[in-house]
């Protein structure tokens, strides 16, 4: 540790004044023009520096992205249909349970395989399935 701080130490108070001393910096705005590529190349690393920091700066008042993995819901299921219809009788359901995908993830569509767990993780989602409960008389 004692000798990673020399080291720090020995660039900020010894090779970065003597970098900023050989810097080629103008007198003027229209010096910048004469400039050789030996000397825009000597100046690159102070303009990283700038930028990187300017970029810094701003940075918390530019507008946020929204977080979104993808625009569209349905990635795979039955994509050559122009639309995804199901229909289900409910007297037909064998237990009295079923639970059906809405996050359209399940490997088993319709049936929920519980895909939508990983979505909501990676998402931020709140979908859940639909549940379908047959009364037991």
């Amino acid at each position: 540790v004692k000798m990673v701080l020399e080291s720090i130490t020995m660039i900020i108070k010894k090779q970065l004044p003597a970098y900023l001393k050989r810097l080629p910096l103008p007198e003027s705005i229209t010096g910048f023009a004469k400039l050789t590529v030996s000397e825009w190349l000597h100046l690159l690393p102070l303009l990283g520096v700038l930028a990187l920091l300017g970029y810094l700066t701003i940075r918390p008042f530019l507008p946020k992205k929204k977080l979104q993995k993808d625009s569209l819901i349905n990635l795979k299921i039955q994509k050559e249909n122009p639309k995804v219809v199901n229909e289900i009788d409910i007297e037909d359901l064998k237990s009295t349970n079923a639970c059906y995908c809405r996050c359209w993830r399940s490997k088993t569509f319709p049936v929920c395989d519980k895909s939508h767990i990983k979505h909501n993780e990676l998402t931020g989602d709140n979908v859940g399935p639909l549940i379908l409960k047959k009364k037991v008389s």
